[in-house]
Parts: C-alpha cells; structure tokens; sequence
C-alpha cells in the first residue's frame, strides 16, 4: 500500500485552516476589541481549463486576509498598493482532483465605495499529480507559484462579492511537466 504523505499532509492542513478560522471568528466574537484578521472569505470554482488539465467538480474555498502593514488606513490607490495584506487559504479538491493551501500577498484597489479590484501572489502546496497518471493537469513539484485577479462588489462595509480567476504553477523552474491549475469562481467576503 503506497502513502502519499503530501496529500495527508495538505489534507491535514486544510483542516486545521478550517479550524483555525473558526477558532478566530470565535475569539474575534468574544473579544471584539481584539482584531486578528481583516476579512473573512469563502466561495468555490471550477477549472477553466480544457483538455487532459481540465480538472473535474468545483472547489470549495476560504480565505482568510490579515491586514499587518496597515491597508485600512491607506488613502487613495497609490496607498494602498503599498499597503498589501497577507492572505492565506485553501481550494479543497473534489471528485479527486487537486486540494491547495496558498498563502501570499494580496493588493486591493478602490474604484469607489462599492466596485473594487484585487491581485494576489504568494505560494501553494497541492496534492495534485506530478507526473500524469491520470486525467487532470501534470504539475511536476509539489509546490508552485499561486496568483490571481480580481473583480468586486461591496454591498454594504461590510460585506462584498468578488468574481476572480486563479492559477498555480512552477514557472518551468523545477524538472516535470507544468500544465499548471487555473481556477475561476466566486467569493463572498465580511469584513471585520
């Protein structure tokens, strides 16, 4: 019986994200003074992808945004862009496909009060395939770049949509394939 430990691995700290949120959100309610984290996201995609990359299901997800170099505060689009925040996240993999834990920056940009756009890049872990030995993307490393875009719509202060589209991939900087993941879905945000 062959283990793979970085699926257990990335499943495990799935979980524990999971975990983890809730744990905040519920410390956040009890202490409401005390922030931890800026905003609250979850949503689910689906692969745009065609062909053998094409990634089957769509994937649940939920991101967490930390606000540690100070964006609240930031006046005007110029501020804000040197003002990221930190997220940090998970796309849970169904009908056998790739599970992701990602973290990295994201810089959200102001249009008015209600539309706003957003790009983020940091880092991810997967268990998808590396090599191909069966349907859905060949990936090569077990860990890739992560990036994506965005577009959104705050309904009140605190509470917004986003339509944005994601992809994973290695830059062709390790041995092996990189058919790479692109993901595009929605989100529904709070923030704190």
């Amino acid at each position: 019986m062959r283990v793979d430990v970085g699926r257990i691995a990335l499943c495990f700290l799935s979980t524990a994200s999971l975990a983890a949120v809730a744990g905040i959100s519920a410390a956040d309610s009890a202490n409401a003074g005390e922030q931890i984290f800026d905003e609250l996201r979850f949503g689910v995609s689906a692969s745009v992808q065609s062909g053998h990359s094409r990634e089957d299901g769509v994937f649940p997800e939920i991101t967490a945004l930390f606000d540690p170099f100070g964006y609240e505060t930031a006046v005007g689009w110029q501020q804000q862009l040197l003002h990221p925040r930190v997220h940090l996240g998970t796309s849970i993999g169904t009908s056998g496909e790739a599970t992701q834990f990602f973290t990295g920056f994201t810089w959200t940009v102001d249009f008015n009060e209600k539309l706003f756009a957003e790009a983020g890049f940091g880092g991810v872990i997967h268990t998808g395939d590396l090599d191909g030995d069966s349907d859905g993307p060949e990936l090569g490393c077990r860990l890739l770049f992560h990036e994506y875009v965005g577009a959104g719509y705050r309904f009140t202060r605190k509470w917004n949509v986003m339509a944005q589209i994601a992809h994973s991939s290695h830059a062709n900087l390790c041995d092996g394939p990189n058919d790479g993941m692109t993901r595009a879905g929605l989100q529904i945000g709070y923030k704190f």
